[in-house]
């Protein structure tokens, strides 16, 4: 999770952005953090998936064999 201070800086960036324009240092900054940001949500939707279980109206496991491999290789882990 990223930080505070970090979400804050985003923010202010963004802001900053859309009223008088970002130097290329703060565009690179920027970049930076949007990156961690996205990587973060990536892991942390990964995460909620790995939890998942998929059943049908039947009762049955339908859980795609992509995500079930994915389980089975974090129990190994």
């Amino acid at each position: 999770m990223l930080s505070k201070e970090k979400i804050n800086r985003i923010n202010e960036l963004a802001n900053k952005s859309k009223a008088e324009g970002l130097t290329d240092s703060e565009k690179e900054e920027q970049q930076a953090l949007r990156e961690q940001y996205l990587g973060n949500v990536r892991k942390s939707f990964k995460n909620q998936l790995k939890g998942m279980k998929v059943m049908d109206p039947e009762g049955k496991d339908v859980t795609p064999s992509k995500l079930k491999q994915m389980q089975e290789n974090e129990k190994k882990h």
